[in-house]
Formats: C-alpha cells, sequence, structure tokens
C-alpha cells in the first residue's frame, strides 16, 4: 500500500481539530527546533516535538497520532518555555494524546496511558497521588511484577513511601475539580 498526502480539507480539520482542543495558532511554529532543544525525554522520542508540529501543520494524523512521541512528552513545558513564537507545544501533546484516546488508536507506548490513569485514578481518590498503591497496581496491570521492588524498602527507610495515604489537602475539591473536568470533556466531546 502507498502513501497518498492527506487532502487540502484534510489537513485544514485536521489542524483546526487540534487548535480547538488546545487553543494554539499552530501555523505559526516555524521550526526553528528550540522545542526539541530543551525537551528532556526527546531523546527517547520516535519523532522530536518540532517534527509533531510539523506533522500536524501538514496534516500526517496517523503518523502523528501512532507516534510514542505525545506518550513520552512530560508535560514539564520547557518546549512551551522556549517557543519564540508562544506556541505551547505541551498543550498540543496534551490534545494530540486526547484525540488518540477519543478515537481509540492504539499507543506503541502502551504502559503510558495506564501510568496516566492510575496516577490520575490515585489523585482523584486521595487528593494527591498516593505511589504505594499506584506503582503496586502500575506493576500488576502492566505485567512488570517485580520491577524496582528492590527499591522499595530502601524508601520506605527514608519515608519517600508510606503505607498508608496522605491525609493533606481537600480531597473534596479535588474530586470536584474531576468532576468539572469531565462535564466539561463532555462538552466538547
Amino acid at each position: 500500500m502507498t502513501w497518498s498526502p492527506p487532502t487540502v480539507k484534510e489537513r485544514q480539520a485536521f489542524l483546526r481539530q487540534i487548535e480547538e482542543r488546545c487553543a494554539q495558532e499552530l501555523m505559526l511554529c516555524y521550526q526553528c527546533g528550540k522545542c526539541t532543544a530543551g525537551c528532556p525525554v526527546a531523546f527517547s522520542m520516535d519523532y522530536p516535538p518540532h517534527q509533531i508540529m510539523r506533522g500536524v501543520q501538514l496534516g500526517m494524523r496517523d503518523t502523528v497520532l501512532r507516534s510514542n512521541t505525545i506518550w513520552l512528552c512530560a508535560a514539564c513545558e520547557t518546549c512551551s518555555t522556549r517557543c519564540p513564537q508562544g506556541v505551547d507545544v505541551a498543550a498540543v501533546m496534551d490534545a494530540l494524546r486526547q484525540i488518540a484516546l477519543l478515537e481509540g488508536v492504539r499507543s506503541s507506548e502502551s504502559d503510558v496511558p495506564l501510568f496516566h490513569r492510575l496516577f490520575l485514578a490515585s489523585i482523584q481518590r486521595h487528593g494527591r497521588v498516593f505511589e504505594t498503591t499506584m506503582l503496586g497496581l502500575y506493576n500488576v496491570l502492566s505485567g512488570h511484577y517485580f520491577k524496582d521492588v528492590l527499591m522499595a524498602p530502601k524508601m520506605l527507610a527514608k519515608r519517600k513511601l508510606g503505607f498508608l495515604p496522605p491525609k493533606r489537602g481537600n480531597t473534596q475539591k479535588v474530586r470536584e475539580a474531576f468532576r468539572k473536568a469531565r462535564e466539561l470533556e463532555r462538552q466538547l466531546g
């Protein structure tokens, strides 16, 4: 099967979809590469951030949504801070992840979406991350049963991990924020 470039309408529709979701003007990106130069995880990505931005501009929907880059992005916002055009590249990556999830696009980094779901569920339940349960569930559900298990005693001794969830913060306010986010997501649909 040969690849055919997207039509102008397809390219514009994809660009509009991303722009609406992240409220960014993506054609401002002129490929300076500063986002990639500052990215702490670019070394492990299949396409560096500036290439993802170009892929979006060119309407390369499948390539962009199937890339591991959108899942490996740490959302540290270094790229957004460095952009001379003020494009929030981290918001674009987030929008791409959302679209990939909504469209059921399978990630080559299958453990990353699992980690995201467990991380958010932990915050929603406890008001902040409870690492012990979250990492235990992650290891079981991802099939990495004994990953980092030898680190646990050291982390417990240094009080970096606990047996009980933290009792700080207002869990009710966090749950309300999650409820509002789900409601907004339904509206944006």
